[in-house]
């Protein structure tokens, strides 16, 4: 058994992958508007954008705009903040380095998902 993806789930699921695409720099492998799917290469197991629909219950509705517990490894957390505070990239907590030595750094993407920047040291 391995991991295949991480979901994030979106209400702008447009909006998200241009995000993803384009502001975060992943690179898309597979997009399918119909679907609402799309995968994203992040070194490993997928990272997927999945649409949630306006009429969508209220618990799918729920997980749309909140922390999502994923974090993503960059080589510097401060010159990747810089780099995103750039492109417009919103974050709801600057480079802080942990007590474990590492460095973390929390971005919203554009459905208000709460996702971690984390490298080892700064």
């Amino acid at each position: 058994m391995r991991l295949y993806a991480v979901r994030i789930l979106v209400d702008d699921w447009l909006s998200a992958c241009d995000f993803y695409e384009n502001k975060l720099g992943l690179v898309l492998e597979f997009k399918d508007e119909s679907f609402g799917w799309a995968e994203f290469d992040v070194g490993g197991a997928k990272f997927g954008i999945e649409r949630v629909d306006s009429d969508a219950s209220n618990e799918d509705k729920s997980l749309v705009g909140r922390f999502v517990g994923v974090s993503l490894q960059v080589d510097d957390v401060q010159v990747t903040y810089e780099q995103l505070i750039a492109k417009g990239v919103e974050f709801t907590a600057t480079p802080e380095k942990q007590p474990w030595g590492g460095v973390l750094a929390h971005l919203k993407d554009t459905s208000g998902n709460v996702i971690t920047l984390m490298s080892e040291s700064r």
